[in-house]
């Protein structure tokens, strides 16, 4: 069998497509409204969104879809869940692929692009990420409303995209989109708006690293997001984007920092999270 780093790096956009076909066959339904990918730790929030495991839900594991490498992190869930919800048909992903596994940038944007090519049209990303603005407290919810990614890579960076897809120099002016950061703040008027640094990881930052970051005008911190927004948003997704700050960053936390700490953040907050979601997500998807 063909590993699937293998597969999504020959083909990205034609693996993701026949993960997409999968996920129909297997979910029964022929496409999907709004896919949500949640961060360390938030697994649990899909059970709020309806029945959980109900009637109207199906779970599957990534690895049946085909072109997923199996997320190797704790907290996140190696599998997606097909929930009819509020008129909607929503892709729920229980975890994320990081590039600091050692995955190709490919893999890691597997998802996103498999949800586009399921009908997907808003993509809405989750993650746990460090506290650097002054003011941000454990467990504060945050708009992302721009980002710096740092990672070193790019979802389209390689061959261009086969015919039919959008040529690869992608405006990102407007990654994050304003009109469903509009909805989550009319959802929950108290949520502040940040920029969130994307670092590769899987090591934290230093002190002196958090201080530029600062200087660059980041306010959030973490491992993920970034390049899955890019690749969403290069296939014409409208993106929304929330951080958990699960710890303070480095140097501005009075302990060391630990993953159980941010996975634990995570967890204690995931009804609430969930919560959240079911207050924005009725009025996401524009007749």
């Amino acid at each position: 069998m063909t590993a699937p780093d293998a597969v999504v790096t020959a083909d990205p956009y034609d693996a993701a497509q026949a993960s997409a076909d999968r996920l129909a066959q297997l979910s029964g339904a022929p496409a999907h409204d709004v896919a949500i990918v949640l961060g360390s730790g938030w697994a649990p929030a899909a059970d709020v969104l309806g029945d959980g495991l109900g009637a109207e839900a199906t779970e599957i594991p990534m690895a049946d879809l085909g072109g997923f490498a199996p997320p190797g992190v704790t907290g996140h869930v190696g599998s997606v869940r097909s929930l009819a919800w509020a008129g909607q048909r929503l892709l729920v992903f229980l975890g994320r692929t990081h590039l600091y596994e050692g995955h190709p940038v490919a893999a890691v944007v597997h998802g996103v692009r498999t949800a586009v090519a399921a009908g997907c049209r808003i993509i809405v990303l989750t993650n746990a990420a460090g506290g650097i603005q002054k003011g941000y407290q454990v467990g504060q919810v945050v708009i992302i409303r721009d980002h710096l990614n740092l990672t070193g890579k790019s979802p389209l960076a390689g061959p261009p995209p086969p015919a039919g897809y959008p040529p690869r120099f992608a405006d990102l002016t407007d990654l994050y989109s304003a009109r469903l950061r509009r909805l989550a703040r009319a959802a929950d008027p108290a949520l502040a708006e940040g920029v969130y640094a994307g670092l590769p990881g899987p090591h934290y930052e230093t002190p002196a690293e958090i201080v530029m970051l600062r200087q660059l005008g980041a306010d959030l911190v973490g491992m993920s997001t970034v390049l899955e927004a890019i690749a969403a948003r290069h296939l014409g997704a409208e993106i929304l984007a929330l951080s958990l700050v699960t710890n303070l960053a480095a140097g501005l936390a009075p302990h060391d920092l630990d993953h159980a700490e941010v996975v634990a953040a995570g967890a204690q907050a995931a009804n609430r999270m969930g919560l959240l979601l079911a207050r924005i997500l009725p009025g996401v998807v524009m007749a």
